[in-house]
């Protein structure tokens, strides 16, 4: 092994921690039970809890962000159901914000 691919390797106890970005432990939504923002069905109005929750929240738009970067399929993201950021996806590809 050469010195470049011991700066480049990770300890054991780095690979087994999920990365986690800096944002998340800020959330509001942090010891919130996660069923909150996971409702069942396609029902928006079963999500206003958590959107109460998230409307209130300092990193509300780097979640949402995060949620529409990896394409988050589940629950309530940055204050908005998976309907909601399909919409806004749509509405940001053909410019309209």
């Amino acid at each position: 092994m050469n010195a470049a691919t011991l700066n480049t390797r990770r300890r054991p106890e780095e690979v087994s921690k999920p990365m986690v970005p800096p944002w998340r432990t800020a959330g509001r939504c942090r010891g919130v039970d996660s069923d909150v923002f996971y409702p069942p069905g396609d029902d928006d109005e079963l999500a206003e809890e958590a959107k109460a929750i998230c409307s209130l929240c300092s990193v509300r738009q780097a979640c949402l962000e995060h949620a529409l970067a990896t394409g988050e399929k589940h629950g309530v993201w940055g204050g908005l159901t998976e309907r909601e950021r399909r919409r806004l996806l749509r509405q940001r590809r053909f410019g309209r914000h």
